[in-house]
């Protein structure tokens, strides 16, 4: 979970943090199927936010580059 806000919060290391958090909520997710283990609320939310983070970082990033790429073209 904490990885998921660090994502939304770090401008452009969120992008990695949020990478991260995707990968450590699905192996969370698998634990908690294969164990039948409580925390399937807060695997749920961590997924969530890293997604959102990495989402909105990645097309900030974009953005960016084919804004560097217009204007080096001019």
């Amino acid at each position: 979970m904490v990885l998921g806000i660090l994502s939304i919060l770090i401008p452009y290391l969120g992008f990695f943090l949020g990478i991260i958090g995707i990968v450590l909520a699905a192996k969370a997710l698998k634990e908690i199927r294969n164990y039948n283990q409580g925390g399937r609320g807060l695997a749920n939310a961590s997924l969530t936010t890293s997604i959102i983070g990495t989402s909105f970082y990645a097309i900030l990033i974009l953005m960016v580059v084919l804004s560097l790429a217009m204007f080096a073209s001019m």
